[in-house]
């Protein structure tokens, strides 16, 4: 039988994720108690289920320990155990708490959700290293944590990695959650060109202009020989997703004509991928 486990930082999309999976037909179970575990994949083998999923509301070392170990029994019996574990930056979870209204588990008089935050990520430590699938929602829609969540249930190794393809301005600063910077400053500026300013990079004549001289497409060809190289590591390391960030002065024309490019390069290949013009209306 196929039990997936999941578990993480509060806030990081536990139960939503948990919904994608019942949608798939899985059995599952919520705030399930470890010592549970091993009694819960009995009782879906016997009654003739073929794939289930645990969430694992870890809320002290010990906890997270007894998971491990749940896990290690439970694959000597022959059971197809694994683990995704779920993460999300620290303010965006400080405001996904604002948003809901809602306190978090570890926090109480005196202790402030960011401490309450910081608290739990350093209880789940060992359990976030023992993980088969590590899972940053940070950045990620409800429509994508969702499709990403049943990649990794379906065994569609391919497609894990979404990729997230960021254009922006220097003078606006890098982003923040960025894996990979590529500055593309050095290629011909269309902004230089009245006709050209008040367009961006998704413009034909912009991408024209600054694909002129053979440089972009040299550049271009290196970028996405080193994309084509990475990504798969990143998929064998368990990161399901990679933001790519590349930036020139205004963050208008160069850097979304080099994004879109890019763009296009990884969807040929049937990767997940999605652009995001961050200052195009601001250069």
């Amino acid at each position: 039988m196929k039990l997936l486990l999941l578990a993480g930082q509060s806030g990081a999309g536990l139960t939503s994720a948990l919904g994608a999976l019942e949608d798939l037909g899985y059995r599952s179970a919520r705030s399930l108690p470890t010592e549970l575990l091993a009694d819960f994949a009995a009782l879906c083998e016997r009654n003739g289920d073929t794939q289930a999923a645990a969430a694992c509301f870890v809320r002290s070392e010990p906890d997270a320990q007894a998971v491990i170990a749940a896990i290690e029994q439970l694959r000597q019996t022959g059971c197809d155990c694994r683990l995704l574990y779920l993460e999300a930056e620290q303010q965006v979870l400080i405001n996904r708490y604002k948003f809901t209204r809602r306190p978090h588990p570890l926090s109480n008089t005196g202790v402030t959700t960011a401490q309450a935050i910081l608290q739990e990520r350093d209880i789940l430590m060992r359990l976030r290293a023992a993980a088969d699938y590590k899972l940053d929602t940070s950045r990620l829609s409800a429509r994508e944590l969702r499709e990403t969540v049943i990649r990794i249930a379906t065994g569609t190794q391919d497609r894990i990695l979404a990729v997230s393809v960021v254009s922006f301005g220097f003078k606006y600063g890098i982003p923040a959650d960025a894996d990979l910077v590529f500055d593309v400053r050095f290629l011909p500026n269309p902004y230089y060109i009245p006709a050209l300013r008040p367009k961006n990079g998704t413009d034909v004549q912009v991408r024209e202009y600054v694909f002129r001289d053979g440089t972009a497409d040299e550049y271009m060809e290196k970028l996405c020989s080193l994309a084509d190289f990475l990504i798969p590591q990143y998929q064998r390391e368990g990161k399901a997703v990679l933001t790519i960030a590349v930036g020139c002065t205004g963050g208008r024309h160069r850097s979304v004509a080099i994004a879109q490019a890019l763009l296009e390069h990884l969807q040929d290949r049937g990767i997940l991928a999605a652009a995001v013009h961050r200052d195009w209306q601001k250069g």
